[in-house]
């Protein structure tokens, strides 16, 4: 490909596959939660369970951890719309509330898993 200059600029190939495992993880870990928020109406299990994959995905792909927060928090209220729509689960006000009070130890965990990396990343490298 040439500019107006008239250089011609190397053409750009990915060095890596594309990676949707982190990604379907994501999606699936964020309905768990959704699923498990609406049958046990818990809000602190319903953080641990966004938690936990948040921090393993920060820990796993560190770079960008906001991706991870908003992947898996965006699935539980559109787990819980989505039973409210088809399976005519009554939904409370509080409980969509809740759900997107979720946000906050989703970006604990991937911003901790993600300092994390870099923690074991800094100790592997001064051995």
């Amino acid at each position: 490909m040439t500019t107006a200059w008239g250089r011609v600029e190397p053409t750009r190939k990915s060095e890596k596959p594309a990676d949707y495992f982190p990604y379907v993880f994501a999606v699936v870990a964020g309905g768990l939660a959704g699923w498990v928020d609406i049958k046990v109406n818990d809000l602190l299990f319903t953080a641990l369970l966004v938690l936990a994959p948040c921090m393993v995905l920060g820990l796993l792909r560190p770079v960008k951890p906001w991706r991870w927060v908003l992947t898996v928090v965006a699935c539980v209220p559109l787990a819980e719309l989505f039973a409210h729509i088809y399976l005519a689960q009554r939904l409370q006000r509080s409980q969509l509330y809740g759900s997107l009070l979720t946000i906050l130890p989703a970006i604990a965990g991937a911003y901790g898993g993600s300092l994390m990396r870099g923690v074991i990343k800094n100790l592997r490298a001064g051995s």
